[in-house]
């Protein structure tokens, strides 16, 4: 059965275990601290700092990776087209590896399969580094990033955490969504900056190489934090996909349109930059739709939503629909600074609509199944961004990069009339 978000004596891994102190004698929907802020609340438990700055570094080459691999082989071979395509295979076989390493953790815990796991993930990237520089052939590409499949779900273990550490909290774990959802959008901001900077700075294949050195170190450190890991499941190895729950189906294709927004915005807006001879630029307004996300995330953080989580999703996709049109007007100027202005209004309505998700996701989920289920949205996202980034690839090279633009707007609207058809089911 999905677990409620009001049962206080259940764990993130599913299991009984009691309260931790701190939190004891304290109803559901209450947080300790009255006269803290809601995310200096949220830190309050011990270790949570620790496992968060570990998490942090493990997730910043998220945000370099693409985009890395995107200029390394667009320079190398002179195409998009290949350079999306290649992303995409990775982005594709992750989602059908990442359930399955989740499952593995749920099953064995965090730090047992995420280090391995990561280790066999750098060194895909780093094979993709030597095809690329060696001048391998095309297939070794797609063979190469596809092998970084076995990447953890570092946020949804993350997430996990704070669901074992306020337990019974909804307060708090909104709060936590916001706060993750947060971290991937400075992620996401920072990364395309750092990843662009160094393959143009340095050389081509550079933000690969410190993405996987930066992937790997973040892990360990992550996986040291052994005090606020949740506990293992037994049962979790003798309990039924989470894509079987009611509703489930439904609300992960809602995120694979979502992703389609993400992945395709990304590839136009390279090529875009690149057009007008501004391809060093391309990472910075990026990050300026990162930055909008991240700082409404971080505001939605602190106010607890009323009830209805089907109709606050419906709210948000609407208006992602609607800020998403803002960077293909600004692109039929030509002008990469109106295009960077129009990402930051647009990336305002992805945090909210990632959260409320992400909260439904966690509604749903059944008992001891949490990274599973979270890494199932997670592998949809990855999906849609993998075909996004594919069709925006495909746009660009056949019409032009301005015209790329309405990819992103009708993915965003796919993704509104998937959830209206089906928000009685979740």
């Amino acid at each position: 059965m999905p677990q409620s978000p009001d049962a206080p004596q259940t764990t993130a891994a599913g299991a009984a275990h009691p309260a931790p102190p701190e939190f004891e004698a304290r109803g559901p929907g209450r947080s300790p601290g009255v006269g803290l802020g809601p995310y200096r609340r949220l830190f309050a438990p011990s270790g949570a700092l620790a496992f968060t700055a570990g998490n942090l570094l493990a997730r910043l080459p998220m945000g370099m990776f693409s985009v890395s691999a995107v200029i390394m082989i667009a320079g190398a071979r002179g195409s998009y087209a290949l350079a999306g395509a290649v992303t995409a295979t990775g982005l594709a076989a992750t989602a059908l590896v990442a359930p399955w390493i989740a499952r593995l953790v749920d099953r064995h815990g965090q730090a047992r399969i995420a280090v391995p796991a990561t280790a066999l993930a750098a060194l895909g990237s780093i094979a993709l580094l030597l095809c690329v520089r060696l001048g391998a052939p095309d297939w070794t590409l797609f063979a190469a990033y596809a092998a970084t499949a076995t990447t953890p779900n570092t946020g949804g273990m993350s997430r996990a955490r704070w669901a074992h550490l306020h337990q019974g909290d909804p307060a708090a774990l909104h709060t936590a969504n916001s706060f993750e959802q947060a971290a991937d959008e400075l992620c996401f901001m920072l990364g395309p900056v750092l990843a662009a900077f160094l393959c143009s700075a340095l050389f081509p294949e550079a933000g690969t190489l410190t993405g996987a050195v930066l992937l790997l170190t973040g892990v360990l450190v992550f996986a040291a934090q052994r005090v606020t890991e949740p506990p293992v499941a037994a049962r979790a190895a003798r309990t039924r996909s989470p894509l079987r729950t009611p509703g489930m189906a439904p609300l992960l294709a809602v995120f694979l349109a979502t992703g389609a927004v993400f992945g395709s915005m990304e590839v136009v807006t390279i090529a875009f930059a690149d057009d007008l001879g501004h391809a060093s630029a391309a990472g910075a307004v990026l990050a300026l739709q990162a930055a909008g996300s991240c700082a409404a995330g971080l505001a939605y953080g602190r106010f607890r939503p009323d009830r209805g989580l089907s109709r606050r999703l419906l709210i948000c996709l609407t208006a992602m629909t609607v800020l998403m049109s803002l960077p293909l007007l600004a692109a039929a100027t030509g002008s990469l600074p109106a295009v960077a202005l129009a990402l930051l209004a647009a990336g305002m309505a992805t945090a909210p609509t990632m959260v409320t998700g992400m909260t439904v996701v966690q509604r749903l989920t059944p008992d001891g199944q949490l990274n599973e289920g979270m890494t199932l949205a997670v592998t949809a996202l990855l999906g849609g961004i993998a075909a996004g980034s594919a069709t925006g690839g495909w746009t660009v090279e056949h019409t032009s990069a301005a015209y790329g633009y309405l990819v992103p707007v009708a993915a965003a609207a796919t993704a509104l009339l998937l959830s209206a058809a089906a928000r009685t089911r979740y």
